[in-house]
């Protein structure tokens, strides 16, 4: 007899769930620690193939949008597959691309492989890994998730001095053929991710959407109640509509306006990455300190993701977590519109400090955000959403604060328009806490007024009064 899968009534907190983190772990470190790897064979790029800077960046540019734009492809597959075999499959992908740019003739064929080919591979990881964290954790959540995404600046900072050697002892061919079979390791954390059954978390949402719809039959209940983002046994006639399900969410106020917010938290945070060391230089910073200070703000980064991960998991702190974030971007933001007013070492320092904490004090904290925004069971699909809307905003940030720079003949337009950005995403999430608050206040009275029988179900932000369905039976 098949051996039934155990249901759990609670993310267990604990016990494989730690797994499910360190797998996560490694698939930032094989994704985003490698692809900021990547930057160190430009140099390499432009010598063998004679191109200049411009043509050479596109690479990075196209594997980071490649990424983001395909996450909701990623978030698909483990919806209806399942995240190990997504997870898998990307392994296997991201390292053909590597081991093919091994064999790359010109940059052309190096965007195709290395660009599109490991970007897609990298996408069908990171949302589905991401995701699974949160379907472990709820009390730890934050934590989990700052130790999940610390990979990203252990990563870089373990993973740049070694590719570095790799290159002086094999060329780039053989650091490309050797990093692709690092990043095949991301099949063996796809083998990490096993699923979780949590009873009737998943259906919820499913039929309260349905309950929202006076008219709707009860036997569409009935039907899709067995569409869940986590096990998938929905029939031909209901796939459309599990499709559907998994992206119910979109047109919520609440997602619309975090989605929209991520547009300029995505551009203002890209330009001070690429351009910290060059403007250090232009301000008489030697490059020895130059690169000292992006290895001061990695490091810090990681500190900034863990740290503000279990501050926030406190009591005191985890009613607040969307607060915490939105005065985590602000004060980053806040800090780029100093930068261009540091023109030493010794105060550029604290600028890499405040920056790198900050950032990995928000990048833990966006997956625990948006799953409190549409619920655990619509995570992965959100994550896939919220990646994808990073990618334009990624592709196109360096090349204008670049042209700025250009235009201008200093930084300070660059910096300015990215840490106003920053501000003004923190600003549009305030905004938006302060009328949903508002909003609460008034419909207060009515709830209290209304029938004592009255019930009120939850899953994210969905609310629904099931009070005019109980006196529809009564009568």
């Amino acid at each position: 007899m098949a051996q039934k899968k155990k249901l759990l009534t609670a993310p267990p907190d604990g016990g494989w769930g730690w797994m499910i983190v360190v797998g996560c772990f490694f698939v930032t470190v094989c994704t985003r620690a490698v692809t900021r790897c990547i930057s160190i064979f430009f140099v390499e790029f432009q010598v063998y193939f004679g191109q200049d800077y411009s043509r050479t960046a596109w690479i990075h540019s196209i594997v980071d949008c490649s990424t983001m734009l395909c996450a909701p492809l990623g978030s698909y597959v483990s919806n209806h597959l399942s995240c190990q075999t997504g997870i898998m499959l990307g392994g296997l992908l991201a390292a053909t691309g590597l081991v093919l740019s091994s064999f790359a003739t010109s940059l052309e064929y190096l965007y195709l492989t290395l660009g599109v080919l490991t970007g897609v591979g990298f996408a069908l990881c990171y949302s589905p890994a991401i995701a699974m964290v949160g379907k472990y954790f709820d009390k730890r959540k934050a934590l989990a998730y700052g130790i999940a995404m610390s990979g990203s600046g252990i990563g870089t900072f373990i993973l740049a001095p070694v590719v570095q050697l790799l290159i002086e002892q094999f060329s780039w061919r053989g650091a490309l053929l050797i990093l692709g079979g690092f990043v095949a390791n991301l099949c063996v954390c796809g083998a990490l991710m096993r699923p979780i059954n949590i009873k009737e978390e998943d259906f919820a949402h499913c039929q309260l959407n349905q309950e929202k719809i006076p008219d709707e039959p009860k036997k569409n209940i009935i039907q899709t109640s067995t569409c869940t983002s986590l096990s998938q046994d929905c029939t031909h006639k209901s796939l459309c509509y599990c499709s559907q399900q998994d992206y119910s969410f979109i047109l919520k106020p609440n997602f619309i306006i975090l989605a929209s917010s991520f547009l300029f938290l995505a551009y203002g945070c890209s330009p001070p990455f690429v351009y910290l060391v060059p403007y250090a230089l232009s301000v008489g910073v030697s490059h020895q300190e130059a690169a000292f200070l992006m290895s001061i703000l990695g490091v810090v980064d990681i500190v900034g993701n863990i740290t503000f991960g279990w501050l926030t998991d406190r009591r005191v702190l985890k009613r607040h977590r969307y607060v915490c974030y939105l005065i985590a971007v602000g004060l980053d933001g806040l800090s780029c519109l100093f930068l261009p007013l540091l023109k030493c070492f010794q105060l550029l320092v604290p600028f890499s400090v405040t920056f790198g904490y900050f950032d990995g004090a928000y990048v833990a904290l966006i997956p625990v955000v948006t799953g409190d925004v549409v619920g655990t069971s619509h995570l992965s699909s959100a994550l896939g959403l919220v990646f994808f809307l990073h990618a334009v905003p990624y592709l196109v940030s360096p090349p204008i604060a670049g042209w700025l720079v250009d235009t201008t003949g200093d930084y300070t337009a660059a910096f300015l328009l990215s840490g106003f950005s920053m501000i003004f995403c923190a600003f549009l999430l305030g905004f938006a806490k302060v009328i949903q608050k508002i909003k609460n206040k008034q419909q207060k009275p009515t709830v209290l007024a209304s029938d004592t029988r009255q019930e009120v179900w939850t899953n994210g932000d969905a609310v629904h009064s099931v009070t005019e369905e109980m006196s529809q039976k009564e009568v």
